[in-house]
């Protein structure tokens, strides 16, 4: 039986299905190939290890829930933005684990920008938040697009010298797209809006808990082309979005401080760990230069088959893999990604959708450490 709805609301009920996740979202996508195939099957036929809290959502989604969800869409610079869409931003998209939908509040074109991520300590001290001020400064003038977290303290410092120039800036938040946290940023994150863009993976009515903040620091690294950590402590989340971005191949970057102060202390482990020690704005502008020519080129290039295929064409399902060779590779021994992708030759994040696919199959199981096995049968 088709469950019948629109792309959009096919989008909202996945997301909103208890217990699945990016990852596991990605990966069934990858199977079924559409929104509403996947839908349609997750409810007639669905998988072994589909959670059951997920098998009774999907029977009977909560009505009020999805329709609340859509009237925040319909509303004017609100758009739900699916990562098989032209103008998700490819940055993003090639990092393993990072959500499949961004709702986002202003201009979504702004996410296809060149970007450097300004993080750092929400007690900033008077120099600290000189320092982001002026680096925000500087790389906006030089054409880059300043995003940051939209807290207090550094965030707040570098959106706030952002917004004066014509590139503006985007707050990736850890909320709904229509909560505001802090709460005293309501102001701030409404220009944010008006000249650049409010951007979360949570869909709306989401509060602000500490277990979203590592996701919504996973986002900005990812979106971005480097990160760059200004004053940090050592348990700061700061240190939470330079080492996503490292992960993803990104350009890390940290200001030295003294060795008195307790919130370098952060920046000088990030630096002995091997992020790049900088004291001028220019180092980041020289670092980062040819990364955001290509990236410009690409999105040209984007944008010119957007517009070639502006008439839609059928939708073609993708051609299932052989999953054999992926599970002669796991063998029985409990592996790690790296060691599994060393063995088959598949990239990290196709590498990561294929066993949640086999684990939803219950052929393989997910153990503690991020280690993987195959199971018998």
């Amino acid at each position: 039986m088709r469950y019948s709805c629109s792309r959009t609301e096919a989008w909202l009920i996945l997301l909103r299905t208890p217990r699945l996740g990016s990852v596991r979202i990605r990966a069934l996508l990858e199977r079924y190939g559409s929104i509403q195939t996947c839908i349609d099957a997750l409810r007639t036929q669905p998988p072994p290890g589909l959670p059951h809290l997920a098998r009774v959502w999907l029977r009977r989604p909560n009505r009020a829930l999805l329709d609340t969800d859509l009237a925040w869409i319909e509303q004017p610079h609100h758009r739900l933005l699916s990562y098989d869409e032209e103008d998700f931003p490819p940055q993003l998209n090639a990092c393993a684990g990072t959500p499949p939908v961004l709702f986002v509040v202003g201009d979504a074109a702004r996410l296809l920008y060149p970007q450097v991520a300004i993080v750092g300590s929400r007690a900033a001290s008077p120099e600290g938040l000189a320092n982001a001020h002026d680096f925000a400064s500087a790389l906006a003038a030089a054409g880059f697009l300043v995003s940051s977290g939209l807290a207090t303290g550094i965030d707040a410092a570098a959106h706030t010298a952002a917004l004066t120039y014509p590139t503006g800036t985007i707050a990736v938040m850890g909320t709904g797209p229509d909560r505001v946290y802090p709460w005293r940023h309501r102001k701030l994150a409404a220009r944010i809006a008006e000249v650049g863009a409010l951007v979360t993976a949570f869909p709306p009515g989401t509060p602000a808990q500490a277990a979203h903040f590592p996701q919504r620091n996973r986002v900005l690294a990812g979106l971005a082309l480097g990160t760059l950590v200004i004053e940090a402590g050592e348990r700061s989340g700061a240190l939470i979005s330079a080492r996503a971005s490292a992960d993803f191949g990104r350009e890390v970057f940290a200001l030295p401080g003294s060795i008195h102060h307790p919130l370098a202390r952060g920046c000088h482990r990030l630096i002995r760990s091997g992020a790049q020690l900088v004291e001028d704005p220019g180092e980041v502008v020289q670092s980062l230069g040819d990364a955001a020519r290509y990236l410009g080129i690409h999105l040209n290039e984007r944008l010119q088959v957007l517009r070639e295929s502006a008439v839609e064409q059928p939708q073609v399902l993708p051609v299932q893999p052989d999953d054999q060779p992926l599970l002669d590779a796991l063998g029985h021994t409990p592996l790690a990604l790296d060691v599994i992708s060393q063995r088959c030759g598949l990239t990290i994040p196709s590498l990561s959708s294929r066993l949640v696919l086999l684990e939803l199959d219950g052929r393989v199981a997910r153990l503690a450490g991020g280690l993987w096995q195959r199971l018998p049968g």
